[in-house]
């Protein structure tokens, strides 16, 4: 008889024949798995601390929702002052100066010290997604040239080992050539999009609504709802020419969402595929207007076209954009069928394939069948930009994704810590007066609206004020394992929290401070929790990271 042997790994015994796919091993002090908006924070933080990383990215571009997911980042209304970390300052600003040397930018846009070249009106820097990818790519040029960087493009997590209660290895696979690498450190977050390693450590973790007898939020569901996941989206960018014919092949599935009526409550306002959709925060019908020629509004009706828009031409010199260009996430194209964190490997292929398919046939309808303020129907002059996304079918590389699986950590982030009306009611003070719960380790600050989206579980928006908050740092540990920590919106917040900590600055912060934290670990020979139940030992991390340029603090300014 022929023998076997095995490695044990996390519990399971793997034969001989898999060991020679594990040859190439890498070691470091920080493994840094998913390369999104937090992930690569995370990175930079521990690298600038002079720790060995690892980062690992699914796709082919680092930067998430800023680059791979399409999506113009979403920010406070004091974000051009204060209110976010030196390195994402740094980012902003050359984002800016990246249009000012290669682009040709007219002689006032190029003065604009807050340039914002799409001049969209969800952001005061919508931009390209290419730009980002190259401003990411030259923050760690120096780490990876001198070797203290590695990273691993196409790669996702498949496997961990676990001893007691610290991860020893993670392993992953590539996506084009199949082979296994074996990553070990002496710390490991999780930046993946969906908290992928959460489970392959056996670490503990929730995923969608918990039941309001558990958290005692307002806005929390009767019931527990593990599947009741916010939707997510696969943008995409079109330019218009006048004109011209750029319709594409009608979708698979465009009959179906064509008819598609939402089955949300409280209700929705129609078909899906309509200029008509509820408004966040009443859930009351909203007529949207869309002309890509028009200006931002008509008769305050908010132009679709100008909300994400990525280059407004009137920044550039004439002739050097024909149109403008711009990113289409709305809420026409959120997907909320499936969910993709309590979903087989098929189950999740299929809900993915069927996200891509609602946002082809959102475009197949604005370009044949929407109707116009004049009475025409059909914009057939839209025209796919495959290029700025960096794709074949035209779709963003990765789907947005607003919420994960969640680490059951030290601390949890409720409604009524963040929640204008819930810290009202808790504290018994004005709106003037209230601000969010003071955490005494605070490792940053953030700002957004409890905004979740439609969620599989068939819940309408859920669009309600917030105050402007800190991001504690027992929300980044999970309550038992020592070496892994949340380094993006997996961490320890509920269902309803995780709308005002899933956004673009914020989630920069959860991982940055992440990376610096792990990093501190290591140099001072302490464990992350060990820091945390040491006030002179927090003290300590804290004024590591204010000298790093971490805001922790809010002066005193309205909700939002």
């Amino acid at each position: 008889m022929k023998r076997r042997t095995f490695l044990k790994n996390a519990g399971v015994l793997l034969p001989a024949a898999r060991l020679a796919a594990r040859q190439r091993e890498i070691s470091c002090d920080i493994a840094v798995i998913g390369g999104g908006t937090g992930g690569f924070a995370a990175a930079l933080a521990a690298l600038r601390n002079d720790m060995r990383v690892a980062l690992t990215e699914e796709t082919d571009w680092l930067g998430g929702q800023l680059t791979a997911q399409a999506v113009p980042p979403d920010e406070h209304p004091w974000i051009e002052e204060f209110g976010c970390t030196r390195s994402y300052r740094a980012y902003r600003n050359a984002v800016r100066d990246y249009y000012r040397r290669h682009y040709p930018l007219t002689g006032e846009a190029r003065e604009q010290s807050n340039l914002n070249p799409g001049n969209g009106s969800v952001s005061r820097l919508t931009h390209e997604p290419r730009v980002s990818v190259s401003v990411l790519k030259d923050f760690l040029a120096p780490y990876a040239g001198s070797g203290q960087l590695t990273i691993l493009y196409r790669r996702i997590p498949i496997e961990a080992a676990v001893d007691g209660d610290r991860v020893t290895n993670v392993t992953v696979r590539n996506l084009e050539t199949d082979e296994r690498q074996l990553i070990s450190a002496r710390y490991y977050i999780d930046a993946t999009e969906t908290g992928e390693l959460l489970p392959l450590t056996k670490t503990e973790f929730v995923t969608g609504c918990e039941a309001r007898a558990k958290t005692g939020e307002p806005h929390a569901s009767n019931e527990a709802r593990p599947a009741n996941v916010q939707s997510f989206t696969f943008c995409f960018a079109v330019d218009y020419r006048d004109g011209e014919d750029y319709t594409i092949e009608k979708p698979r599935d465009y009959a179906f969402w064509r008819d598609y009526v939402p089955k949300l409550q409280p209700p929705w306002t129609g078909k899906l595929l309509s200029w008509s959709c509820p408004t966040p925060q009443t859930l009351k019908k909203r007529d949207l207007f869309f002309d890509p020629q028009a200006e931002v509004s008509n008769e305050h009706k908010l132009n679709l076209w100008a909300y994400r828009r990525i280059a407004d031409p009137a920044n550039f010199v004439p002739g050097a954009y024909k149109s403008g260009i711009t990113l289409v996430n709305w809420p026409q194209n959120d997907y909320w069928l499936g969910d993709l964190l309590s979903a087989s490997a098929s189950e999740r292929e299929r809900y993915l394939q069927q996200a891509k398919q609602l946002s082809l046939s959102w475009l197949y309808w604005m370009q044949t069948a929407a109707p116009h303020e004049s009475g025409a129907h059909g914009w057939k002059g839209l025209r796919l930009r495959k290029d700025i996304v960096g794709t074949n079918d035209g779709l963003a590389k990765y789907p947005y994704i607003r919420e994960s699986r969640r680490i059951e950590a030290e601390f949890t982030i409720l409604e009524h810590h963040v929640g204008t009306e819930a810290r009202m009611k808790e504290t018994g003070k004005s709106r003037e007066e209230v601000t969010a719960a003071a955490f005494p380790d605070t490792v940053g600050i953030g700002c957004y609206r409890l905004d979740l989206h439609p969620s599989t579980g068939g819940d309408n928006y859920i669009d309600i004020s917030s105050l402007p908050f800190q991001i504690p740092m027992g929300a980044l540990l999970p309550k038992r394992v020592e070496n892994l920590l949340a380094g993006c919106k997996n961490l320890g917040v509920t269902h309803i929290t995780n709308g005002c900590y899933r956004l673009h600055p914020v989630e920069w912060n959860i991982g940055e401070a992440s990376g610096a934290i792990a990093a501190h670990a290591i140099k001072t020979k302490e464990t992350p929790r060990g820091i945390r139940n040491s006030r002179s030992k927090l003290a300590d991390l804290q004024r590591s990271l204010q000298q790093q340029g971490f805001e922790l603090n809010w002066p005193r300014i309205h909700p939002v």
